[in-house]
């Protein structure tokens, strides 16, 4: 398939899984509950390392939540068990049971459309004491809040592979499961999958962030590469259960190692791996089989195969994405005094069901959460604010707002324009009798601009598929997406880049809304084109690939919440294990 196939293949997918106000986007029609997938994948076989569970004040400790955005503040950690717990817990693992009558469900640091949880998480690491006398390949367990190694790597094998990267790095390989969304979802899971994989790499860069460390996605790394460093292209390591799908690795690496690889004259650190090293990597001695997660067949979505074939990441580095930079040395000051602790927002993020639809937030708590949201594009990659560092390419995304209730801003439609150097092309795209006026007190470093005013709550709730959460919370909002260019720039693989971003936005604004006092939840389901045509958007320029809403929870009595991991002396006592 050559590279204009597959950008028609993806254009074709995306218009074929659009929600209209007379149809929906082709779905199962009726849940098959006999066959919903385990959210739970093991290795049968594969020796599993339980990890420490580690409390709130067990060391390290958290960071106050502020702290992760103030550049040097955090002090770095060494690379220990412990530290390898903590990065795992607050990206991949659970953060609470819930129970309703008999039936309960994990909860995740990492959220996901639905609670399905199409997202696997795998670890390339060296020698550790307490772990292990050699390098290997580590599959997470979240349920068990540990790691199954699935493959013996040598210490040469491991030096050769990571020799261009500071001391003590280690990779964090995400895969995607397609049937886990596909089963309630259908064809348009794949975007899902997509926005899934997007919250977790916010998730690890912000639970890096908590430990003062770096990170980076390889951006320069074909899936194929990518499969075979995870095991992936293992056909009898996966016969007979449900596939996995290449995501991305980052590498993950303690700041002050590479302030002194710094002072010692590197510059940079690669975003790529030796594709013939990952190659003898497929030689060594690999251990488990994958456990199957659904009673019967995946129902097949050939949408969803065509469109995954088409976005493959092919062969060889992305122009412009080839290195990252290290930024030079920074040590901003003390640490914070108060407020909450960063693993205390992590763990309290809930995905709210219903608003109140009443209670306002200020324009000060309004300002400060879209200030997070800003990549300062106009910044190398490397010394932008966390997380918008992981990525190389300028941000794709500008977000359209319906603002409800903001104490002190008029309610109405709004745009956050997250890359100045795209305003004069948005303008040209849109209405042309939007407003384009500055909101009173809006800070100089936020684009942001009135559209139209008047009650949007109405429209807010139609526009995302009837659902109340979008009109009743304090705010809510579309990803619009620079759509077409990228993908004919970049190759069909893009597609998935600008839903990453899409969930990478979506993860940031779940912590926000919880350190200011009020919850999130993404919102997948919405009328693709009406959203469009309101905003004025007749082609194919832009496209909104992620809705949003924040709003006060409506707390649901029937539901009892449940620790992630036990008790505290479980902690205290159990330790590493391995059985």
């Amino acid at each position: 398939m050559d590279d204009v196939s597959r950008i028609e293949t993806v254009m074709r997918y995306h218009e074929r899984t659009k929600h209209h106000f007379n149809r929906y986007a082709p779905g199962p029609g009726e849940l098959d509950w006999a066959n919903q997938p385990n959210p739970f994948r093991r290795f049968e076989g594969a020796p599993l390392v339980r990890l420490p569970l580690l409390g709130p004040d067990d060391e390290p400790k958290s960071p106050q939540y502020e702290d992760l955005y103030r550049r040097g503040v955090v002090p770095s950690m060494p690379l220990t068990v412990r530290s390898l717990s903590r990065l795992l817990q607050y990206g991949l693992g659970l953060s609470a049971w819930k129970q309703a009558g008999t039936t309960r469900w994990a909860l995740r640091c990492n959220p996901s459309s639905g609670n399905l949880h199409p997202t696997e998480g795998y670890l390339l690491i060296g020698a550790l004491p307490e772990l292990s006398d050699t390098p290997g390949l580590y599959h997470y367990a979240p349920r068990e809040h540990g790691i199954e190694r699935r493959v013996d790597c040598s210490a040469d094998l491991f030096t050769a592979l990571m020799g261009e990267f500071p001391a003590q790095t280690v990779l964090l390989g995400l895969s995607s499961i397609h049937w886990r969304e596909a089963w309630k979802y259908g064809e348009r899971a794949f975007r899902y999958c997509q926005h899934d994989a997007g919250h977790a790499i916010g998730a690890l860069r912000i639970a890096a962030a908590t430990l003062g460390w770096s990170a980076s996605l390889l951006d320069g790394l074909a899936d194929e590469t990518i499969n075979d460093l995870l095991g992936l292209s293992r056909a009898e390591d996966f016969e007979g259960v449900e596939r996995e799908h290449a995501v991305a690795v980052l590498a993950v690496w303690p700041t002050h190692v590479g302030e002194r690889r710094q002072a010692c004259a590197q510059r940079a650190v690669p975003r790529h791996l030796d594709s013939a090293l990952v190659q003898d990597l497929t030689r060594a001695g690999w251990h488990g089989a994958a456990n199957r997660l659904s009673r019967d067949e995946p129902v097949r979505w050939e949408g969803i195969e065509k469109v995954a074939a088409a976005t493959l990441k092919p062969t060889g580095d992305a122009p412009g994405f080839e290195t990252f930079e290290l930024p030079g040395a920074e040590h901003n000051g003390l640490a914070s005094e108060g407020g909450p602790q960063a693993g205390q927002i992590i763990l309290q993020r809930r995905s709210l069901q219903a608003c109140d639809g009443q209670t306002a937030i200020t324009a000060t708590s309004f300002y400060r959460i879209l200030t997070r949201l800003m990549p300062l594009v106009e910044l190398p990659a490397s010394r932008r604010p966390m997380p918008w560092d992981t990525m190389a390419e300028d941000s794709n995304i500008q977000l359209g707002l319906f603002v409800h209730r903001v104490t002190g801003l008029e309610p109405g439609l709004y745009l956050l324009v997250r890359d100045p150097t795209k305003i004069g092309n948005l303008k040209r795209a849109m209405n042309p009798d939007f407003d384009w006026s500055t909101p009173p007190g809006c800070p100089a470093e936020l684009l942001l601009r009135m559209l139209k005013a008047g009650d949007a709550r109405r429209l807010a709730t139609q526009l995302s598929c009837h659902q109340d959460i979008a009109g009743d919370g304090v705010f809510s909002l579309a990803m619009i997406a620079q759509y077409q260019e990228p993908l004919f720039t970049h190759g069909a693989w893009f597609y998935r880049r600008l839903l990453w971003e899409a969930g990478l936005i979506g993860q940031v604004l779940y912590l926000e809304s919880e350190a200011a006092g009020v919850q999130a939840t993404g919102i997948g389901c919405y009328f693709d084109d009406p959203v469009h045509r309101m905003f004025g958007i007749e082609d194919l320029a832009y496209q909104s690939l992620y809705h949003f809403t924040v709003g006060v929870a409506i707390e649901d009595l029937r539901l009892t919440t449940l620790a992630p991991y036990g008790t505290g002396a479980d902690r205290q006592e159990r330790g590493i294990d391995r059985p």
